[in-house]
């Protein structure tokens, strides 16, 4: 029987009982998990732009080193779906808790362990095999790390609040994203020496203290009980990525393909918003990254905002929204950039992280958890959620800059937004609305 024709079930009796208490725990380790691990993610990010160049890449020359520095960064992302079948596995088979706690101590390991690596004037080319098989753990664990962060407070969250609870996970992207750039910030106020002798290590080995505190949060709680149930019934998969592909093609397909504007857009927005106002525009990257900033401060407050509201009138109206929001502001976001003026420079990102990704990224972990069963809910959405950031992430960047460069104009990419928010939302509308639906078990 297809999983995806089964979501309409209604609530029974025998459906687990939420314990309020437990579900706000699951919030708050959620929260607390993932936004260490995407403070580890943005932190590498952040380095492979002004540190690494100079330590691990500085025998390749200023403009290659900075490129190879780069690419590095994207070598996560095609890890991430290893990362999101290994551990949606284990965690469908075995235990969602210990799951997360096998990714945060593999995303954990691999940050600090960055913090300790030698130079290439050290060890020469040792040194840069390494930090990308740090980065290549790095990627295995945040594929891992989603999914199960997400089913923690799905599967514990009561029904009508389910997007409001899920909402925690996804805050994890804004908070991970500020606690990187304020360390990186703070440290890059030393003399240049110093900060490239040892202050660009401090807030990789800082990610021990806040992965030991992760640790600490996620094995004092339970299993859900959604998982819980269906474990104690025996009634687990022997290889939930088979069920997976027999039993939810099509709502797995839809879902690598509905946060396509969502991604892109805000890849380009946090990232190559700070090339293009510098590269191309010839302006302080300050300005953009102000924008940046301000944008990601006001996501802590908008998202839970824009879940609550999923709650009373469904997951596909509000991302809906955001992703219509997204294909109108492409071209305007370009004419603000362009006016070279620093408060519409900040405006203009502020604007699509707070209105275009806000109400999409608030509803990523309820949208794609409430997709699939209990039995193989685990791997369904990671695979799905990981696929999507390579489908879509992986070449956001590097399209835009290509475009730009072709074509000497933003507008380029404007189309390139507008064109995955059409794919976007066509998938938006092919997808069940689930926000008053009883998480099934099979």
């Amino acid at each position: 029987m297809e999983a995806h024709a089964t979501l309409s079930t209604p609530p029974d009796s025998a459906a687990p009982t939420v314990d309020h208490p437990t579900a706000m725990r699951a919030a708050r380790a959620s929260f607390t998990g993932t936004a260490i691990e995407w403070y580890d993610y943005f932190l590498y990010g952040s380095a492979a732009a002004v540190v690494f160049p100079k330590v691990f890449f500085s025998d390749l020359g200023a403009t290659a080193g900075t490129l190879t520095s780069l690419a590095t960064f994207g070598v996560a992302f095609f890890f991430r779906p290893l990362g999101g079948v290994i551990f949606g596995h284990f965690g469908d088979r075995l235990s969602r808790r210990q799951a997360l706690v096998a990714t945060l101590l593999i995303m954990g390991i691999g940050t600090f362990a960055i913090g300790l690596l030698p130079t290439v004037g050290q060890v020469g080319v040792l040194a840069p095999v390494l930090l990308v098989f740090l980065r290549m753990l790095q990627g295995i664990g945040l594929g891992g790390e989603w999914g199960g962060a997400a089913l923690l407070i799905v599967e514990s969250a009561p029904t009508e609040r389910r997007g409001l609870y899920a909402s925690a996970c996804q805050l994890g992207v804004p908070a991970g994203q500020l606690a990187s750039a304020g360390m990186v910030a703070l440290f890059s106020l030393l003399p240049e020496e110093q900060f490239l002798s040892w202050g660009w290590r401090i807030p990789f080995l800082f990610s021990g203290l806040l992965v030991a505190f992760g640790l600490y949060l996620r094995k004092r709680l339970p299993e859900p009980p959604e998982f819980q149930a269906l474990k104690d019934a025996r009634r687990r998969p022997k290889l939930p990525l088979a069920e997976v592909m027999r039993h939810a093609k099509k709502q797995t397909l839809l879902l690598i393909f509905v946060q396509a504007a969502s991604t892109i857009g805000y890849y380009l927005f946090t990232v190559y918003s700070l090339s293009y106002v510098e590269g191309d525009l010839g302006l302080p990257q300050s300005w953009a990254l102000s924008g940046v900033l301000i944008g990601a401060a006001l996501l802590l407050p908008a998202m839970p905002l824009y879940a609550a509201l999923s709650d009373r009138i469904g997951r596909r109206p509000v991302y809906f929204a955001g992703t219509l929001f997204i294909a109108l502001f492409a071209v305007p976001f370009f004419w603000l950039l362009d006016t070279r003026n620093p408060y519409l420079i900040a405006l203009a990102i502020v604007l699509a992280l707070v209105c275009g990704y806000g109400p999409t990224g608030a509803l990523n972990s309820v949208l794609y958890a409430e997709q699939y069963p209990t039995r193989y809910r685990y791997t369904g959405a990671s695979v799905a959620y990981q696929m999507s950031s390579v489908v879509a992430g992986a070449p956001a960047a590097l399209v835009a800059a290509a475009l730009v460069s072709a074509t000497g104009s933003g507008m380029a990419v404007s189309w390139y937004v507008i064109g995955a928010a059409v794919i976007s939302l066509i998938c938006v509308i092919a997808l069940e609305e689930t926000h008053r639906t009883a998480l099934t078990k099979e």
